[in-house]
């Protein structure tokens, strides 16, 4: 390895540490220069086509190849990166699972694992070789909008599945299985404490003591470096006023002295360009403070300029330069990426496409069913009876891109349709399919009928799709924002009509007056594509037993009121509507909840307490 890096000039060494955006380079770029990486940022497709076939993916990825292996001085092939954060779920027709806080719920490291291995087999089908998963956050307020993308407000969780996301990703490093056909890359992210930020801001500042950062914020990173993860991306977040992208005593002594982590730490989407106003000192810091390769989402050969300014004027050192190149090179070796099948083979070698296939659909929808966790069954109205003749109603009921969220074909989610996700399945047609097949009736409503057209009403409602920033908020009332499905409850209630509620959420969201207007409520969280899952556990089978039970468990506190938007497990003041853990089964004797206090304080931070308790024998 030290006689490639003494091989390469300086331009060279400072092109291996870039991996730009893909639509802003083109193949012959990349081989002439010699960059080192390439990305697909969310909502960026060949040829910018949304519904590109896998065939197109694997084509753009082979022209890389090409370019660097064939046409380039040294051969060293390019690495190329992608958000395949709930599946492959950037690319048409892709398996989309439940987000991690569904995951986080279900309580089952196997199943991650298994779900690792399926995204694995269908990013290496399209031609990429590494994920910018798992994400290892430790969410400490619900009103970040990337909530959805952390297991659990716990590192108990987040530990517990870290090891296993990066297995099913890679396979066991030292064993032949590892980054064999049909694995990729995984990535420990983000490093460290974006879960922390005061008030929930994406990108914000985490204030508190090293021990916590370490304590609450570290475990899933360390049991990932253990499981052989080789990339580390950097956090968009500062650690008490400090950038962590130009925070050496983090990235250098922390992580890669303390921990001895070998591989190589990558920036998030222009992070380091934050550190400071000047572009130029801003690329110089990061690098300095340990960051091995800048994810630039443009201007790459602007960076290119300034590492390499930096590098003559000897404000970043050759040893620094030569560390970084090396940790690059030894994983592209590590990982076998010279010896792969071509990216354009590696379709036309599958007897049967994986990119949506049955089988991982199969397991996206043993997710759903895991992840669902019952808040309320007044009068044990669920499981139903199949041939019921039910209501369904909802902006939820027959909306893929709402039951997937973000991260989803595009980067904010909301910008699709149904069409979108061809192999999806409504949680309307789902419910459907079981009604109509045992004999009852099913019917999408826009309103409430009469008490004597149906017997029971299910409303599907929640959160629109967001991303990252976008999704911030600055209390958790979500009748505040979105009334309608509240009032849609309210009328089917006054009808004499039992009403389930399905809660799609990407988060704890204060939902008092939707639990009392509901005689069942059920958190779906974010599904995915598979809205079958939670038909089969909302339903008996047609001779009355209990098909599926309901198995998933808080995996994150749920406020008492709008402004409790920071409870966790351990906390001195600790006063949840539901802890850490709840969820009820079908076994529970007692599952009646008693109404709820609905003073929405989401403008004031008074502090209002339930009416009367609420019942539940088993915790």
């Amino acid at each position: 390895m030290a006689r490639i890096v003494s091989s390469l000039s300086l331009e060279e060494k400072v092109a291996q540490m870039i991996q730009a955006e893909f639509s802003s380079i083109t193949p012959q770029e990349a081989g002439s220069y010699g960059i080192g990486s390439i990305l697909n940022g969310g909502g960026i497709f060949p040829n910018g086509n949304k519904h590109a076939s896998p065939e197109e993916w694997a084509e753009q990825a082979q022209a890389f190849r090409d370019a660097t292996t064939q046409f380039s001085k040294h051969r060293i092939p390019i690495l190329w990166g992608t958000d395949a954060v709930h599946g492959h779920s950037n690319v048409f027709g892709a398996t989309i699972f439940p987000h991690n806080i569904g995951l986080g719920a279900a309580r089952d490291p196997a199943l991650v694992e298994r779900i690792a291995e399926a995204t694995a087999r269908e990013v290496y089908e399209t031609g990429i070789d590494w994920t910018f998963a798992p994400t290892l956050a430790v969410v400490r307020d619900d009103r970040w909008g990337r909530s959805y993308e952390g297991y659990s407000e716990d590192p108990e969780i987040v530990e517990m599945y870290a090891s296993r996301a990066i297995l099913g990703l890679q396979g066991t490093p030292g064993n032949s299985e590892f980054m064999s056909d049909g694995k990729i890359l995984a990535t420990c992210k983000h490093f460290i404490g974006e879960g922390g930020t005061e008030g929930g801001r994406d990108q914000g500042d985490t204030v508190c003591s090293e021990s916590e950062l370490l304590d609450i914020h570290a475990p899933g990173h360390l049991r990932g470096i253990e499981a052989g993860a080789l990339i580390v991306m950097a956090a968009f977040n500062s650690w008490r006023g400090s950038k962590v992208h130009g925070n050496s005593y983090l990235l250098n002594g922390v992580l890669k002295k303390q921990l001895g982590f070998r591989g190589f730490v990558v920036s998030d989407w222009d992070a380091f360009l934050q550190i400071d106003d000047d572009p130029t000192k801003s690329c110089e810091l990061a690098v300095n403070a340990g960051v091995d390769m800048l994810m630039v989402s443009s201007d790459w050969r602007g960076v290119l300029g300034y590492l390499i300014d930096a590098a003559n004027n000897k404000r970043i050192s050759e040893e620094r330069f030569d560390d970084a190149v090396t940790r690059i090179l030894r994983l592209k070796e590590h990982a076998g990426l010279l010896d792969r099948c071509e990216p354009r083979k590696r379709v036309l070698v599958q007897n049967n496409p994986l990119l949506g296939c049955r089988q991982h659909r199969e397991l996206a929808r043993e997710a759903v069913r895991q992840s669902l966790v019952l808040l309320k069954n007044n009068g044990n109205l669920l499981p139903l009876q199949p041939n019921v003749r039910v209501a369904i109603a909802g902006d939820g009921a027959a909306n893929i891109p709402k039951q997937c969220g973000g991260w989803s074909l595009t980067w904010q989610g909301h910008e699709n349709t149904n069409e979108d996700f061809p192999q999806g399945e409504t949680i309307y047609s789902a419910i459907a399919s079981v009604v109509h097949e045992a004999g009852g009736t099913a019917a999408i409503v826009d309103s409430p009928p009469t008490s004597d057209e149906f017997d029971v009403a299910i409303v599907v409602f929640g959160e629109n799709p967001y991303a990252e920033g976008d999704g911030d908020l600055n209390h958790l009332s979500f009748s505040r924002e979105s009334p309608e499905s509240l009032n849609l409850m309210r009328d089917f209630q006054s009808r004499g009509i039992p009403v389930v509620a399905v809660f799609i959420t990407g988060r704890p969201r204060w939902i008092n007056p939707e639990l009392n207007a509901s005689d069942a409520f059920v958190v779906a969280w974010l599904p995915g594509t598979e809205g079958g899952g939670i038909a089969d556990v909302l339903f008996r089978r047609p001779d009355g037993t209990i098909q599926h039970d309901f198995q998933g468990r808080l995996s994150f506190s749920w406020p008492r009121t709008p402004r409790q938007t920071q409870v966790n497990r351990g906390d001195s003041n600790y006063d949840p509507l539901f802890p850490y853990g709840f969820g009820l089964t079908y076994q529970d004797p007692y599952s009646n909840l008693c109404e709820l206090d609905e003073t929405d304080c989401s403008t004031s931070p008074v502090q209002v307490r339930q009416r009367r308790s609420t019942i539940y024998s088993h915790l």
